[in-house]
């Protein structure tokens, strides 16, 4: 009964044969299809899982509080930029958030703890026109700036200015020429550093106007500011912004701005274009960057949340009175801004000889 199969017909045995093959065949390419399919859905499970977590990144951002790290120290531009948004964002976001200055080495040693920093949006850096001077100046940094953040915004401008104490006997830019003309490398002029924005830009008058001018750096722009009201030093090149209150109260006199128009919060204050020096143009720049890493969604939703409140009421008072000009706008205007003012710093660099720290 369970013996040897008996087929009467050969034909017929062939035929049984290769229907049990082509059915084997079949059978065979189905699994391989079914099994490409699973692993096509897998794929697809898993790509729809990633782009669900990069959104969900920017949803539950930030997840813990958030530190505004500033690489110079209190009272400074970028300082006050910090102190401004940082209770609004606060307030948006339900969390902590901190202003944290880490200042030295003309902003550097902040900016290097900021780019250390987990790319997670926790750790975001204020900074300011510094930030585009670093490779220029210190070619040994353990860091590239361009390349170890990504940018969020860019948050306002304001122009440099040459300032004198408020008892100094320099009242005008033309008495700052002469003086300098008189005595060459006697006049002298305060900075938070070598390589600092504030130098760089006295630096390039000095070369637009053929002065020769001795430098006396500080570590940092308290020193710098400190002894430039009280008489120590002839001058200084300070952001508009951070001398506004001390122009307000008398302490310090701004003999020129470095900027293509007068100031409407100091409007009897002169640009150096006017007065002859074409080439004299110089604002600083204030800004956010994030470690490079940092989800774009995560940069995404900070760039929308700090547009939104650049254009509050209050905000815009506050920047104003300041002399700060709002910008704004998408990450590129940041990271196009940085890297044209490397290529021009870099070429007043060479000329003047400088030598940063490393």
């Amino acid at each position: 009964m369970f013996g040897k199969a008996n087929y009467p017909d050969p034909k017929l045995k062939h035929a049984m044969t290769h229907s049990s093959f082509v059915f084997s065949y079949k059978r065979l390419a189905s699994l391989r299809m079914a099994a490409a399919l699973c692993l096509a859905g897998f794929s697809l499970g898993i790509a729809n899982a990633q782009t669900a977590g990069a959104s969900n990144a920017a949803n539950v951002y930030p997840s813990g509080p958030v530190t505004l790290l500033v690489p110079f120290t209190t009272g400074t531009g970028a300082d006050l930029m910090a102190r401004l948004l940082g209770p609004k964002l606060a307030d948006k976001w339900k969390v902590s958030v901190v202003t944290d200055n880490k200042a030295g080495a003309s902003g550097s040693i902040g900016t290097g703890m900021a780019a250390k920093a987990a790319p997670n949006g926790l750790t975001v850096l204020v900074t300011a026109t510094a930030h585009g001077t670093f490779p220029a100046l210190m070619p040994k940094l353990p860091f590239n700036p361009h390349q170890a953040f990504a940018p969020v915004i860019l948050l306002g401008t304001s122009a440099l200015g040459v300032a004198t104490s408020g008892k100094s006997a320099l009242n005008t830019f033309k008495d700052f020429q002469e003086s300098a003309k008189k005595q060459p490398g006697v006049l002298n002029y305060s900075s938070p550093g070598t390589g600092s924005p504030q130098h760089l830009a006295m630096e390039l008058l000095a070369q637009e106007t053929g002065l020769k001018l001795l430098h006396v750096p500080y570590k940092g722009t308290s020193g710098a500011l400190t002894d430039l009201m009280g008489g120590h030093v002839d001058a200084s090149i300070v952001a508009l912004q951070t001398a506004a209150p001390h122009l307000q109260n008398g302490s310090l006199r701004m003999l020129a701005l470095m900027s293509p128009e007068r100031s409407p919060a100091f409007p009897n204050v002169p640009t150096l274009k006017e007065l002859g020096v074409a080439n004299g143009v110089v604002e600083t720049w204030y800004g956010v960057f994030v470690p490079a890493g940092t989800p774009p969604d995560v940069v995404a939703k900070l760039n929308a949340d700090i547009n939104a409140l650049l254009q509050l009421p209050d905000v815009k008072e506050t920047m104003n009175k300041q002399g700060l000009v709002i910008a704004g706008g998408k990450p590129e205007r940041m990271s196009d801004l940085a890297k044209n003012e490397l290529s021009r710093w870099a070429r007043v660099v060479e000329k003047a000889g400088i030598k940063g720290d490393n």
